[in-house]
Formats: C-alpha cells, sequence, structure tokens
C-alpha cells in the first residue's frame, strides 16, 4: 500500500463549479476534423460544467480574447502529451475561483486536435494557433533527449507574434503539470520591470547547463558579466507581452539559438550548451526574472532527463506539481509501476471512456 500524504494547500481548494460561454466561434479558428488516427487513440471523458463563484462578478458570456477581465494561459497540444495538456487544464478550471474568466491559447502544429479538446470542454474558451514546425527545424540541434528536440518545444519563443496584440500579459504552462490551486493567485503576480516571471533556483549548478566552450570563450561567458544568473524553469513563466515585444526578445532567443547551431554544424565541438530550449531563455532572461514564489513550480517530478526516476516533493507548500523530466505519470500509471506522487496527476486525467453507472449496465 502506498500512502500520499498531502500537505494543507494540496487540500484546501474544493472543485469549482461552472459553466462557460460558448458565444466565443466568431474569435476561435473554425474546428476541424479529428483525424481517424487521432479518434482511434485517443477518447476523452467530457469534464464536468465549471462556473463563477458569486465573488467574480457578472460574467460576460460573449466575451472576446481582447477582454481585459481574462486570464491569458497558453499551453501546446501534440498527441505525444495531449493526455497530459487535457489534464492540466481540468486541474487549472476545477480549482479556479472564476474558471469563467480564464482563456486558453493552444499552440499546436497538427490540425487534428482541437475536436478532442471540444469532446472533454465542450464549453471551453480557446483558441488555436497553428505553429509550423519549419519556423524552428533548422535551428534546432540535437539533445540529451529526443523529446526536447520537437519544434513545439519551442513555440513558446514566439508567443508574443502569435497571440493578438491585445493580449498583454500571458501565463505559459508545459503539458505535464496539474494545477492545485487557484491560478488567477499567480496571474495577479507583481512582475515589476521585469518582462518574465518564475520561480528561481539559485542553489542549482547554473554552469552545468552550458558547455566548456561557452564557459572557456570571455565573449561567450561575458553574457553574464554584471548579472547574477539563476536556473529557472521555463515549463511555467508568466511573460509581459507589451515589454516582450518592444524589446525584441524572441529574436535575441532565434540569435543564441543560431550560435547554437553553427556550433553544433561544426562537428559538436563548438556547441555552447546540450539541452532544448531552456538554454537561449537563460542566456537572455537569467539575471531578470522576477522571481515568483516556488509553490508554482514543484519541478522535476519526472525524474531526471535518462531515467525518470521517482522524486519527492521540495519542502514547503504547494500550488502546481511538474513531472519534468523523462518520467510522465500517465506513462508510469499505464505501465502498472507509478511513482507514490502520481498518484496525484491522476484525479485529473479524463483519458478514456466513460465508467459504466448503474443506469447504463
Amino acid at each position: 500500500m502506498v500512502m500520499v500524504v498531502l500537505s494543507p494547500s494540496l487540500q484546501s481548494f474544493p472543485p469549482a463549479e461552472a459553466i462557460r460561454s460558448s458565444h466565443l466561434d466568431g474569435y476561435l479558428r473554425p474546428a476541424g476534423t479529428a483525424t481517424s488516427g487521432a479518434r482511434d487513440r485517443f477518447s476523452f471523458r467530457q469534464a464536468p460544467p465549471f462556473r463563477n463563484a458569486e465573488e467574480c462578478g457578472a460574467t460576460v458570456d460573449d466575451a472576446t480574447v481582447c477582454d481585459p477581465s481574462l486570464v491569458h494561459i497558453a499551453i501546446t497540444l501534440d498527441m505525444e502529451y495531449l493526455r497530459g495538456s487535457i489534464a492540466a487544464v481540468h486541474s487549472i478550471l476545477q480549482h479556479a475561483l472564476c474558471p469563467e474568466n480564464i482563456f486558453f491559447h493552444f499552440l499546436v502544429s497538427e490540425n487534428s486536435l482541437e475536436a478532442l479538446v471540444r469532446s472533454a470542454f465542450p464549453h471551453l474558451r480557446f483558441k488555436v494557433y497553428y505553429f509550423a514546425p519549419e519556423r524552428v527545424r533548422g535551428l534546432i540541434s540535437s539533445s540529451v533527449r529526443q523529446a526536447l528536440e520537437q519544434p513545439l518545444n519551442y513555440a513558446r519563443n514566439y508567443l508574443a507574434d502569435m497571440l493578438e496584440s491585445c493580449v498583454r500579459r500571458v501565463i505559459y504552462l508545459d503539458s505535464d503539470l496539474v494545477v492545485v490551486d487557484d491560478v488567477a493567485k499567480l496571474w495577479r503576480t507583481s512582475l515589476g520591470s521585469r518582462t518574465v516571471g518564475a520561480p528561481e533556483y539559485c542553489h542549482a549548478n547554473f554552469t552545468k547547463y552550458f558547455t566548456e566552450r561557452f564557459w572557456s570563450d570571455p565573449r561567450l561567458a561575458g553574457t553574464f558579466a554584471g548579472r547574477r544568473p539563476c536556473y529557472f524553469n521555463t515549463g511555467v513563466m508568466i511573460i509581459d507581452l507589451v515589454r516582450w515585444r518592444r524589446f525584441g526578445y524572441t529574436r535575441r532567443i532565434v540569435r543564441w539559438m543560431e550560435v547554437q547551431k553553427g556550433g553544433a554544424s561544426a562537428g559538436g565541438g563548438g556547441r555552447i550548451y546540450e539541452l532544448g530550449s531552456l538554454p537561449p531563455f537563460l542566456l537572455v532572461f537569467a539575471g531578470h526574472v522576477a522571481p515568483i514564489e516556488h509553490r508554482w513550480n514543484q519541478h522535476g517530478l519526472g525524474g531526471d532527463n535518462v531515467k525518470g526516476s521517482c522524486r519527492d516533493l521540495h519542502p514547503g507548500p504547494v500550488s502546481l506539481l511538474h513531472w519534468s523530466g523523462s518520467g510522465k505519470p500517465w506513462v508510469r500509471l499505464d505501465s502498472k509501476r507509478p511513482c507514490p506522487l502520481d498518484a496525484l496527476w491522476a484525479p485529473y486525467d479524463l483519458y478514456g471512456p466513460a465508467p459504466l453507472t448503474a443506469a447504463s449496465r
């Protein structure tokens, strides 16, 4: 028997009940028909309806993506991680005080997934944005884990270009997490004069994220001169899109990818990092990040990038559980080899047919 003891913060958020508006057709990409392959591979139960609490005030049923009262969340959707993305959305809605005020921006590289999202959340406020893999394929170098090389991992670099100009701020979330607190609390976090906010981990060995070639070249290592760079996980970020657009941060990130690709193409000896889409963010933002409470990213629950071994929670309160690393809870649960904390992800999983009721037997 495995016993999982939840901290008080994990037990104190009753499910929010909600009914969301469906009067958004003019602002949504026309729903495509899921391919037979997607249908055959995935079947999701419909989530229960959720509605705003009374203190949220009046709900605007025909609110558009530009409504200033909305909380904006961006998540990628792909076949490999779709089950995780659906669970993440479910967790956000379940714990939100005002779920009707949340607008999801889904980034995709295939057109067959929108109908599957609708099947789980018929009245969800969302819009789908197509990210062309060719946009970054030529900039991606090999990584320690093949999943980190997928082009859609780099879509977060282009949020300021893809989302409507009226969207001034967005929360970016990975697909392998669940939120167990009201996401509006994270949304209200002040960034001050910073462009990106995220939990920082200054005790981590920052040097390991870059190669010996990087640190031995004064021109490259000098990037961090005058900064106190700390590691932060790009799977949970608040982004000020107004500042991002003003200072052209997409181009700055792409430039570092070009430097890396140039070195990698020279036989590997010129590489400046090994770990996917994270290092370019560190190069541009480390030392200039608005710190957010660690409770908003209890990361590393998927273990390392090779073995994916089980890990415990970090000390302190928990608002978000993140299975970063190679071990994913749905894979471990299906294989009958779960880690203890995977039991905290399972309640948000909508994968599979609805269980039979007494009336339907």
